[in-house]
């Protein structure tokens, strides 16, 4: 790969990457018996979607360094992928979610391996369970057998370990907020453990630090990666409501019937006199949500003016973000590169 960042090359090799892992993963479960073959084909499946931005932050924090392209390097940035293949799994399973890219989630899928059996749907999420903790596995085999020297490896290990436990405690904490009083500070609490730290800031400390990169460089890295991180989670709860679900790839009201603790929510919430609030809490929580009740849901967020407030959030953190890389000493194209991405992960419509 040349110093030109060519975000769909690079998107298309790690493709391939992982599409030969899980292939072979998946024969190997096979071997062992082809009534596994449901199972099989939900790890084939499981990587198949997504632009690559945790393997691209991972890659350009190796390159930041001064490091050069190599296949042993996106075999490791290949691997943060699957962590968030796992995250996917499980996150689908704990809010019930049905779809997914406009496909039915795991849990759904696997239904039809059990149906006709004592307790089918406590089966079909038990298998997806297993999907997801098998692919976190899988995460860590391919960056510990990614050919990266072992003294590599052992640099980035504590930020591994850090990874798995703030992704598992965002998760829980969403889980104890959800159906709690709107609360914007636990909200953005949420946003930066779930998601935004192993989209951005865990994957480009990783890179950094498989390439040696000094304490300052890693310092800068981070102080872009938290705010852009968050940004790429605010814009992703603004387009859960008001994205269009043919291309979001998810049900419109999946935040409000889930009340879960978004940011959109909660801001709507704090601004809101109280029969704004009473409407609300007449909805949430509800599985019986119709179109009539998201225009009407985004109608009352749009006069409060919570999605105006979410989108100056993205902008500020958009800001921070490029302002710390522009203070940066690393190579043109990592910084035109990160440069980049901090745009095409914030400015999206799906």
């Amino acid at each position: 790969m040349s110093d030109h960042w060519a975000a769909a090359d690079f998107k298309t090799r790690v493709d391939i990457l992982l599409a030969g892992f899980l292939a072979e993963e998946a024969e190997q479960l096979l071997a062992i018996d082809d009534a596994l073959e449901p199972v099989a084909g939900q790890l084939r499946a499981a990587a198949g979607h997504g632009k690559r931005l945790r393997a691209a932050f991972c890659y350009w924090g190796w390159r930041a360094a001064g490091q050069p392209d190599s296949d042993p390097l996106l075999r490791a940035a290949a691997s943060m992928e699957l962590v968030h293949a796992a995250a996917v799994v499980h996150d689908d399973l704990i809010d019930d979610s049905p779809l997914r890219h406009g496909l039915p989630t795991a849990h759904v899928a696997l239904r039809a391996a059990v149906t006709g059996r004592p307790r089918a749907h406590t089966a079909a999420r038990a298998l997806a369970m297993l999907v997801g903790d098998h692919l976190m596995a899988l995460a860590g085999r391919l960056f510990a057998d990614s050919g990266l020297p072992a003294a590599y490896l052992a640099r980035a290990r504590p930020v591994w370990a850090a990874l798995a436990r703030e992704l598992i405690a965002g998760e829980c904490l969403e889980i104890l907020a959800t159906g709690a009083r709107p609360d914007p500070e636990a909200s953005l609490k949420v946003v930066r453990y779930k998601t935004a730290k192993y989209t951005v800031e865990q994957p480009l400390l990783i890179g950094a630090l498989l390439a040696g990169a000094p304490p300052g460089l890693r310092a800068g890295l981070s102080a872009y990666g938290l705010p852009l991180g968050e940004a790429f989670q605010l814009r992703d709860d603004l387009l859960g409501l008001f994205g269009e679900p043919d291309r979001t790839g998810k049900a419109g009201l999946d935040d409000i019937s889930g009340q879960r603790p978004t940011a959109l929510l909660a801001t709507a919430w704090r601004a809101a006199l109280p029969a704004q609030r009473a409407y609300l809490s007449g909805v949430l929580g509800r599985r019986d949500l119709t179109e009539e009740h998201l225009r009407d849901v985004r109608a009352l967020m749009t006069a409060l003016k919570a999605p105006e407030r979410i989108e100056d959030m993205i902008a500020a953190r958009v800001r921070d973000c490029l302002g710390h890389l522009e203070a940066l000493d690393m190579p043109p194209a990592a910084r035109r590169a990160l440069s980049g991405l901090a745009r095409s992960a914030t400015d999206r419509h799906h």
